[in-house]
This record gives C-alpha cells, structure tokens and sequence, in this order.
C-alpha cells in the first residue's frame, strides 16, 4: 500500500477490518491458530487480506502475547543423518501448534553454556536440547526464566530436566546377542563421545549383553559420532593383529565410514571378513551400497513425545518433569552375520 508521497506502507490489521467490516479483535483472531472463529469471517478476513496483501506481524503479536511462537532447537551433528529428519519432523510438528524453529548450532565437544546468552536474546517460549549437551547451569538459568527445556536422544543426571530417549541400553543389549549368535568371537565397540549419555547407554547395553553370553569387555576405539573420526578407528581396530570379526558403532553414521574403511582400504568382505551393526536407522543404512544392521530410533514417535511435552510445559509451567523413552527393534539387513 502506498502513502501520498509514493513510499510504501506496510498493510495493518487494522486496515483489513475496515475492508472487511469487523474489528481488528476478530482480524487478529483469524490469524491466531486454534482461536475460534466463524468459517464465514475467516473467508472474509482471508480474502480481504489476500486482496490487500496482509501478513501479520509475529513481532508484534508476540510482544501482546509475550510469547514469540519460538522454539529454540540446538543441534549440533548436523552431518548425522538422523538429525536433519528429526529437524524436519519437529519443524513439522511444532508448525501444526503455531510455532517455528530457530536452530542454533553449538559446538559439537563443547558445553551447551555459550548459547544462554543468544538463546534467551530471541525471546524462546521453549528449548529442545538435540545432540547437544546441557549443563546444569544451562538448565537452572532456563528455569530461574521459566523456559521449559526438553532433551530429545540425551538425558542429565539433573531430575529437574525432562527428556526423550530412545532405548538406547536395550538397544546396546540386543546387539550383543546378535553378534554372539552369529558366531561371532572378537566384537569391538566404536564409541561416539565419552560424555554423550547415549554413547555411554549403549555401550553399558553392549557389555551387558556380551558379558551375558560369556563375553570379557570387547576391543574399543573412539569416532566422535564423525564420519572422520570413525574412518580413523576402523583402521586403527582393522590394523590390529587380532582384528576383530564384529564392530558395533554408535551410530549409523560411524557405521558407513566404517564399512567403507574395511571394503576400499582393507579389501574386506562385509559380512563375510567383518560384520558392521549401527543404531539409529537412518535413511542410507537401508540403502544397497551399505544395507546396514542397525537398531532403530523411533523418531516420529521421539519427536511427538517431544512436541507434545512442550506444549504441556508452555502451557502450565508446572508440570511435573518427565523422562520418556521409546522402544526401537533391531533391523537385521545384510552387513553383519545372521545367527
């Protein structure tokens, strides 16, 4: 809309109400998800708002609200399959109850508390913490703020701190059996980060169910949930004079870079030389190049616990604090050895 020197003027709520012959209330109520609304005003308003070109102002509205309809999501293992699909899914989700993502990036090795600062500038309604670590001090400043926070695929030893896991010791166990029933004598475990509770799930997991089977401790590298990191200790486990017939990786994406170390460098046959299980189930491990053995993560049902939490905590910040986790299965495919 133009103003009588030719410069532009943005279009208001208030401009639509004239047009469409209600009030700004009712404008405002069109464009608030959930609100309730006749379906003859929200034609109208819409079709006004189309003709003139309208958008609502989600900073303004959230300075009314005081709730800026954001969630902050910091992720760091962006080169991790899994989680591209869980941002996807939880930008999905959270759209459908009126709120977007505002991601942020920490550093993978490091704590999660340089982010206080940038996180609470933009005003979040709330926070899901995805492969990213928390400290205590994270979770106490959100709280002293009333910023409800979720862990998705961690948990902290703080009882104050909700979270959504996946069964990742189950998991660990559940490999364990597979590869002694295979037939399997050397296993080793690639380990992701040494402080991720994930990494240290499933590997408890994994002893357990090897101890369970006769198993001492298996052979042990580090990857650093990286596709270079775990390049590195597939060789360093492949060099070894008592090589190992079975690698658990900690994720997916471990797994690949292993596969592919054992086949271009050292001319292995999978699963004939050496079987690869991952967890996670990402998309490429069903792919034929890699046809990967993997225990699954649930995600959408992850990610529904996850959003749905939320919205609880968002709306009665007094909810008690809740740690769900969610089963998976192992998916057998062809890169290991079946029993």
């Amino acid at each position: 809309m133009s103003g009588e020197a030719g410069t532009f003027r943005r279009v208001t709520a208030m401009d639509v109400a004239r047009e469409a012959g209600t009030s700004q209330s009712a404008v405002s109520r069109v464009f608030t998800p959930g609100a309730s609304v006749s379906p003859e005003l929200r034609d109208k308003v819409m079709a006004v708002s189309r003709r003139l070109g309208y958008r609502p102002n989600a900073i303004a509205r959230s300075l009314i609200t005081r709730r800026s309809r954001m969630v902050g999501v910091a992720m760091a293992y962006l080169n991790n399959q899994f989680y591209p699909d869980v941002l996807e899914a939880l930008s999905n989700r959270l759209q459908k109850h009126g709120y977007q993502i505002l991601l942020f990036t920490p550093d993978k090795l490091g704590s999660a508390d340089p982010m206080v600062d940038q996180v609470m500038r933009y005003q979040v309604d709330a926070v899901v913490m995805a492969s990213a670590s928390l400290s205590s001090a994270f979770a106490r400043e959100c709280r002293r703020l009333g910023v409800p926070v979720v862990l998705f695929n961690r948990v902290t030893e703080d009882p104050e701190v909700s979270s959504v896991t996946g069964d990742n010791e189950r998991g660990g166990r559940a490999i364990a059996h597979f590869l002694a029933e295979g037939g399997h004598r050397r296993p080793a475990f690639m380990a992701g980060l040494e402080e991720s509770s994930t990494n240290r799930d499933r590997e408890r997991g994994f002893h357990a169910g090897l101890a369970t089977a006769g198993f001492g401790p298996p052979l042990r590298e580090i990857g650093y949930y990286s596709y270079e990191g775990a390049s590195e200790a597939a060789r360093r486990l492949l060099r070894r004079p008592d090589r190992p017939d079975a690698i658990f990786c900690a994720n997916d994406h471990m797994a690949i870079a292993c596969i592919e170390v054992a086949r271009h460098e050292f001319g292995l046959d999978i699963p004939r030389d050496l079987s690869v299980v991952g967890f996670d189930d990402v998309g490429p491990a069903r792919w034929k190049s890699f046809d990967l053995t993997s225990f699954s993560q649930p995600m959408q049902p992850m990610v529904d616990a996850t959003v749905g939490m939320l919205m609880e905590f968002i709306e009665n910040p007094a909810q008690p604090t809740r740690r769900v986790v969610v089963g998976g299965e192992l998916v057998i495919r062809g890169s290991a050895r079946r029993p």
